[in-house]
C-alpha cells in the first residue's frame, strides 16, 4: 500500500482558502508547482473544484498547519491516511525504451538458445515482448531472422542479471532430474575384499605361512633328489 495525498488539487484549494501557508509550502505538500498554487489563489485555476479538508481525512493535523504558518520554511508532513490507496500494479510486458527495442529480437534469440527451459511468458517478462514474436523467432519465421544475432539481454540493458537468474531458477524447478551418463565408479564399500591377495599375484602375509609344512616339503624334495642320484 502506498501512502499518498488524496485529491491534491482539491486539498490545495482548501489550504489556500483556509490557512496562511505560503504557496511554496502548499505546492510542496500537494506536489504541485508553486505557480499553479498561485493561479488557484488568483482564481485562474481549479475553478469549480470543491476544497478537500486534509484534517478531516486525517492526512494533516491542525498542529502541523500551525507549525507551517509560524515558519514559512517548514515542510508539512503527511500523516497516515484513514483511507489506504493501493499501489498501481504494472500490467502487461516490461516497458522497453525505443532506443533498445530493435535489440529485443537478438535478446530473444539468445534466451531461446541459451535457456531453452524458459517459457514464453518468462521471456516476455524479461525483455518486454509478445508471445507471437517469441514463437516467430523460435520457428525462424521472423521477418528479420537471417540478420538476427544472439545477444545477452543483460548486456543490452533489457533486464538485470538478478531478474534473469530468478527466471532461470524458476524454470529449472520444473525440469526432471538429470541421470548420470555412462558407467560410474562403484563406492569403496562395494569394492572391498572382492579379490583375494593371491588373485592379484600377491603372497599372503608372513604370519599366514606354515613354516613346518614348508620345511617338510623342502626335506622331501632333497630326499627325492638324493634317490635319483643313487639310481644313476
Amino acid at each position: 500500500m502506498a501512502q499518498q495525498l488524496l485529491m491534491p488539487k482539491a486539498t490545495a484549494v482548501w489550504l489556500v482558502d483556509n490557512t496562511a501557508l505560503s504557496f511554496d509550502q502548499i505546492a510542496q505538500f500537494c506536489r504541485l508547482h508553486p505557480l499553479e498554487v498561485k493561479a488557484i489563489a488568483d482564481g485562474d485555476s481549479a475553478q469549480g473544484i470543491k476544497g478537500l479538508d486534509p484534517v478531516s481525512t486525517g492526512q494533516l493535523s491542525r498542529e502541523e498547519i500551525a507549525r507551517g504558518e509560524a515558519d514559512s520554511n517548514y515542510k508539512l508532513k503527511l500523516q497516515e491516511s484513514r483511507v489506504r490507496v493501493p499501489e498501481a500494479k504494472r500490467k502487461g510486458p516490461r516497458y522497453t525504451p525505443l532506443s533498445k527495442r530493435q535489440d529485443r529480437p537478438n535478446a530473444i534469440l539468445w534466451l531461446v538458445r541459451s535457456h531453452p527451459e524458459l517459457k514464453d511468458a518468462q521471456i516476455s517478462r524479461l525483455v518486454g515482448t509478445t508471445k507471437s514474436t517469441i514463437e516467430q523467432i523460435r520457428n525462424r519465421t521472423h521477418w528479420n531472422s537471417t540478420n538476427l544475432q544472439p545477444m545477452d539481454p543483460v548486456t543490452l540493458g533489457l533486464c538485470s542479471q538478478i531478474d534473469l537468474d530468478l527466471e532461470v531458477q524458476r524454470a529449472a524447478k520444473g525440469l526432471p532430474p538429470v541421470e548420470p551418463a555412462g558407467d560410474t565408479l562403484l563406492p569403496a564399500s562395494q569394492t572391498e575384499n572382492l579379490l583375494e591377495p593371491t588373485d592379484m599375484g600377491v603372497a599372503p602375509p608372513d604370519d599366514e605361512i606354515d613354516a613346518d609344512a614348508v620345511f617338510a616339503k623342502l626335506t622331501s624334495m632333497n630326499k627325492r633328489g638324493s634317490d635319483e642320484d643313487d639310481e644313476d
